[in-house]
């Protein structure tokens, strides 16, 4: 592809101008461990002088009241123009509900279902077919003692990086995705039934795009 000027344009640059670079984001989850220290660790991963723009707030409201948490937090803060809230489908009744009503006023969603720890088993290996959160929590905490040699802790603040350190983040997006694709045709896009499932990785996919080419 040319310029008006004649001079063409590599091929990084023009994936570089399609690419849109780092948002501001604010990233709203209800709990004050797992999901709150995976996405510390995702934020301190990315080069320092961008840290500022990923905001991790811990709601101490109940679950079906994130959507309106996160709308409430990004008004007071407009620059953080890319709200994401991020819970697990565990035992909350209203879950297809709440991602809709995020979707109504352009929040978007990170769920897992049955819990979170799906999305870590992507980091190492195939995504297992558990569901309920008892059954995927018991199942991860014999899997990654096993791959890391580590006991695996839920209160642990370096989850993000001995996942990165002992699995493939790549490849855990990738098999994320697959089986989104796969429960989504199977349920009809029904998220309380597509389990095992998660999207979290669509953020972790997004801002680490943006920071590879931008």
């Amino acid at each position: 592809m040319a310029e008006r000027n004649g001079k063409r344009k590599t091929r990084e640059e023009l994936l570089r101008r399609r690419v849109p670079e780092l948002g501001y984001y604010l990233i709203v989850t209800d709990t004050k461990e797992t999901e709150k220290n995976y996405m510390n660790g995702l934020r301190d991963s990315i080069p320092e002088r961008l840290r500022r723009k990923l905001v991790v707030k811990v709601s101490g409201t109940k679950t079906d009241k994130l959507v309106r948490e996160a709308i409430e937090a990004a008004s007071l803060q407009p620059q953080y123009r890319e709200p994401w809230i991020i819970f697990d489908r565990d035992r909350v009744n209203n879950f297809d509900q709440i991602i809709q009503e995020a979707e109504q006023n352009g929040i978007k969603t990170g769920w897992s279902n049955p819990c979170i720890e799906i999305w870590f088993s992507a980091y190492l290996g195939k995504i297992p077919g558990y569901d309920n959160s008892v059954a995927c929590c018991n199942g991860f905490a014999q899997k990654f003692p096993r791959i890391t040699g580590r006991e695996y802790d839920k209160s642990d603040t370096r989850i993000y990086s001995k996942l990165c350190e002992y699995g493939d983040e790549k490849k855990a997006i990738i098999n994320a995705n697959s089986k989104y694709r796969e429960q989504n045709e199977k349920c009809n896009s029904k998220p309380s039934e597509m389990c095992p499932c998660t999207t979290v990785y669509r953020l972790v996919k997004e801002i680490k795009e943006k920071i590879n080419k931008g």
